[in-house]
This record gives C-alpha cells, structure tokens and sequence, in this order.
C-alpha cells in the first residue's frame, strides 16, 4: 500500500547578494493549485515510547480495533492490593517514566488482570510494541491494544489503527484503521484526527475530501498539535479547502514554531523576515533560521547562509555563512550562487569553511 507522504512546503528565498545596501528578501513558497493538488502532510509515526498512563487518561501516546487474549500472559505480579491500595497513585506510568520497564510491565499486568484497567492494557500494548521490558511481540501488542480499544481507551484506538496501517502485528486492514482513527478523534484524539486528515488528503484510502480533511486539522490544531497546526497553516496560506486568511496561517506557524516544529520554524522566520502577515523582525527570524538550521532543515541553513553572507538581518559573517552553505548542500540543498562566493575567498579561508563544515557534517564540502 501507498504510504502518505510528508508535506514538503519549500519556502523560496530570494535574496539579492549585489552588495551591502540591497534589501534580502526571504520568499514563502510559491502558491498550489489549492482543490486539485492538496498539500501532502507529513504522516506521524507511533511516537517513541510516550504510553499512556495505567490510571489516568493520558494526553497523547501511540497509533492506533475486539480481543483474543495474548498468546502467553505474564505471571501477575504477587502482590495486586500493594498496587492498587491507593486509586490515584500512577505506579505504572512512574516505573514507565522511570525506565523501569519490567517493574512498569508486572504492573500492568497485575491492573490489567486484576481491574480490568484499560490504560493498563495499553501500556502492555505499548511495552510489546517497543520492547521495552519483554521481547518486542507485535501480535502480542496488537491483542493487548485491541483489548484497550474494547474498553474505550482513545490512545489504545490509534495506537491499533497506525499498526493496521502498516500492517505490523497482523494484516494490513485499512478499513478498520479508518474507523479506531474516526472513533479515537471523536474521543478528542489530536494526532488520531491529524492522521485520519492525511487519508483524507492522500485519495486512497478514503475519497480525496480537502474541506473535511481541513476540520480535521482544526480540530487537532486547536488541540494543540503542532504537525496539524503547520498542515492548516498551508491550508489558509493558500486557501485550501478554507477561505484564504494569511493572518490565520501565521498565527499556525507561529503556533508550530513554539512547538519546535521545524518546518513552522522556518515558514514563520521567513515571514518575521519580510514581514508578511506579522511585524517585521529580522533579529528574531534569524535566531529561529538558527535554531531550525541546527535541527538539520536544509532550508534553514541555506537561508541563514544567505543572511549571513549578506550582512542584512544580522552581522555579516562570510565563512558561518558559507559553513552553513556547504551543511545544506550536503544534505542536497545546493545554491550556485552560494557556490559562486565560496569560489570568491582566498584559500585559507576557503579551508576555514570547510573545516567548520567538516565539523558539523562529517564529511568534507566542495
């Protein structure tokens, strides 16, 4: 089966390097056809093990259906009152946070049997499907999360649904990943509805539903979910299946950014650069160029080159300049003209350059 594709939203960037005085100029990217060729989103993994606590309702955990039992069911831990003696205690969510994930695992084996706990159960899921504590079992995963989403766990739900999707622990099941992503999104799910948006966007799985595939997003926006918020950012950035409302894609990316998603990071330093949509600040794009630049975004690097080198927006500095150049061309983000200007220095600072290169990368820039 086709996989989703990540959003791959290129901010374009112009910058005028004839001397000190021209203004740079850091270009969003180029407008879409908006109904025919929805933006692609980048497709979630299971997040790494983040599992759902055993007592409480959980925040957010993995990907996402009735319940034969595991294949082998672990001796219950001895003592099942020591554990449930105080209600409110999160002893397996602690041990899980702790690393402690063969105490974590005795526990959740003993709430799970003993009160039927359904975080319990999708901690089980969560430690199989890792490995953390027992040997990785995919099956095994798949029962104990099946077993949660009988129950009503909404992490449980996804977590089943994104292994339907890929097929690990049993077949590739399509249908029945849609319906645990629609029934964990109407629990209030943010990465079950940002996923379930990415179907409706690829035109596989589901029919191609640009309008309902942006609700999903808000939905997941609002909930705080920086991917989702970066996706509907490009959605009113160029009035995809919502009105067109740049005001409304800067806040998303300002949003993201704050989330450290990298993508927002870049998209809004561009747009505190030029000053679209928002005040100008080129001090605070430059720092966030920086900071997404360090996070390997090949983008960022080469649009922080061009800052550099240039002197506007920040003090120049041709050979942090032209370092960063040679990381992004690295990464297959070239620039001749970039290339042009690190032709231009004498060879001692050329080999400052590539050094400073080498020491980032690992390999040497030419």
């Amino acid at each position: 089966m086709k996989l989703l594709r990540p959003i791959l939203l290129l901010a374009c960037l112009s910058i005028t390097m004839a001397g000190a005085s021209a203004q740079v100029s850091l270009t969003p990217p180029a407008a879409q056809p908006p109904a025919a060729s929805p933006p692609a989103a980048k497709k979630e993994a299971p997040p790494k093990p983040k599992a759902p606590p055993a007592a409480k309702q959980p925040t957010a955990s993995p990907k996402p259906a009735a319940a034969p039992k595991p294949a082998a069911t672990p001796t219950p831990f001895p003592s099942p009152t020591a554990a449930f003696e105080d209600p409110n205690a999160d002893l397996v969510y602690g041990a899980y946070q702790r690393g402690l994930y063969k105490t974590a695992f005795d526990l959740a084996t003993t709430r799970a049997q003993y009160n039927g706990d359904p975080k319990a159960m999708t901690m089980l899921g969560e430690l199989y499907a890792n490995g953390l504590g027992v040997k990785r079992d995919y099956a095994k995963a798949a029962d104990w999360y099946q077993r949660a989403a009988d129950a009503g766990d909404r992490e449980a739900m996804f977590a089943l649904a994104m292994m339907r999707l890929s097929g690990r622990g049993g077949n590739t099941n399509r249908d029945q990943a849609v319906k645990l992503l629609a029934s964990s999104a109407k629990l209030g799910n943010a990465k079950a509805a940002y996923n379930l948006a990415l179907l409706y966007l690829d035109g596989n799985t589901l029919p191609q539903d640009v309008r309902r595939a942006a609700e999903l997003l808000r939905g997941a926006a609002d909930a705080g979910n920086p991917e989702a918020q970066y996706a509907l950012a490009t959605f009113y950035k160029e009035g995809t299946g919502v009105p067109k409302d740049l005001d409304k894609a800067v806040r998303l990316l300002q949003a993201a950014a704050l989330a450290d998603n990298v993508d927002a990071e870049v998209e809004y330093a561009i747009a505190l650069y030029n000053g679209t949509g928002t005040p100008r600040n080129q001090p605070a794009a430059v720092a966030l160029l920086r900071k997404a630049a360090r996070q390997n975004s090949p983008i960022a690097q080469n649009r922080l080159a061009r800052v550099l080198i240039s002197g506007q927006g920040a003090p120049m500095d041709k050979i942090e300049g032209l370092k960063w150049h040679l990381v992004a061309k690295t990464a297959g983000k070239g620039d001749p003209e970039l290339d042009e200007r690190l032709s231009e220095l004498s060879p001692e600072d050329r080999a400052k350059v590539q050094e400073a290169a080498k020491k980032w990368t690992g390999t040497t820039g030419k």
